[in-house]
């Protein structure tokens, strides 16, 4: 076997690609809790992304409400802490300060979410400038508060805790690293799955799911049986506001205990293109999702442990901001060729009126 590879790896060209291949299939089963928890706002922006667009309320404004949701989530903590102490009360090292703390982050979502709401559906805005309005002003605000508290150098309420699988679940032959990836993770990153299982399963097999897929296909054919278009609409973009907050919570609760200006660094907008490749369904999204995030961990494992052989040589002569814009580039490179193929919901992005009473 090592025979075939080495003549495999030595062919002219090709060899690369199959050295490329090998790295791979060595590697990623020892990034896979990587490139989870780099999918996780991801994931959650691309459902609301699909939450809302399933109603045909199209939401640009995600990136805005994930960078709030952070800073309000990391700031309550740092109000919390001297009332509730950080005293872990349940797993993941939860106190009572942390998880009021990401109460208020989530309702921070659903606030900004009620706003693009009544601009898009009650004063029929267009919605992308709603969209483009709400990241400005989040984007500026946050930053603007940061750097009055940053002075001070406030500590926050902590951050939730990795769960460590036993040793025997991890080795199981084929699938340990699998559910590595799965378990090795905080309480948010671990949510994401359950999210999405419950997320595709409501939206395809459920009233509630066929309901908002008729207001985002045809809302004036849904109104003449009885559809309330209006509450529907205002009902799937607050709760994509809680899905893309959790997004924005995760990265200053989560994966880090601080908040840096524009640490969203265009998650919403990644989130928006899995959302397009995943065709407009929770599982999708969330593949296109692991697909994106995989690209980010492969380019650190390749800063820290780059492979060997010719392979090797070519990928350690790259400078690292080829690495840092991997996810992008990965992300123009896959929109661009699937965008075409992805049809969206009829309605997305049209105000709906009612028609007066005769």
């Amino acid at each position: 076997m090592d025979g075939l590879i080495n003549a495999l790896y030595s062919i002219p060209v090709a060899g690369v690609l199959f050295q490329l291949a090998g790295y791979l299939v060595n590697v990623v089963p020892d990034i896979s809790p990587l490139i989870l928890q780099a999918a996780t706002p991801i994931a959650l922006a691309a459902l609301c992304g699909v939450m809302c667009e399933r109603a045909g309320v199209v939401n640009i404004g995600i990136e805005g409400i994930m960078i709030t949701a952070a800073f309000v989530g990391w700031y309550s903590g740092v109000l919390l802490v001297p009332v509730l102490g950080t005293t872990a009360i349940g797993p993941f090292g939860m106190s009572l300060a942390l998880v009021v703390a990401l109460g208020v982050a989530l309702a921070s979502g659903v606030v900004i979410s009620a706003l693009h709401a009544w601009l898009s559906i009650s004063v029929r805005a267009d919605q992308i400038i709603s969209g483009t309005i709400i990241n400005i002003a989040a984007f500026g605000l946050t930053g603007y508060l940061n750097n009055l508290i940053a002075k001070t150098s406030p500590n926050g309420a902590g951050a939730f805790t990795q769960f460590r699988p036993p040793r025997e679940v991890t080795d199981i032959p084929v699938i340990g690293w699998i559910l590595n990836m799965f378990l090795n993770q905080g309480p948010i990153a671990m949510s994401v799955i359950v999210l999405v299982v419950i997320f595709q399963i409501l939206l395809f097999r459920s009233r509630w799911g066929l309901r908002s897929r008729a207001v985002g296909e045809h809302p004036r054919a849904a109104e003449t049986v009885g559809i309330d278009v209006i509450r529907v609409r205002y009902r799937n973009v607050l709760i994509g506001g809680v899905f893309a907050a959790l997004g924005g919570a995760y990265l200053s609760m989560e994966a880090t205990n601080s908040f840096q200006q524009g640490m969203t660094t265009g998650r919403g907008f990644i989130g928006l293109a899995a959302m397009i490749v995943g065709r407009w369904s929770p599982v999708g999204a969330f593949g296109a999702a692991l697909l994106f995030s995989s690209s980010t961990a492969l380019g650190n494992s390749i800063k820290f442990s780059p492979p060997s052989g010719d392979l090797g040589t070519i990928l350690t002569s790259l400078p690292d901001q080829v690495y840092d814009a991997l996810p992008y580039l990965v992300t123009i490179v896959i929109l661009a060729g699937v965008v075409g193929r992805s049809i969206p919901p009829a309605a997305d992005g049209q105000a709906y009126e009612r028609e007066a009473a005769t």
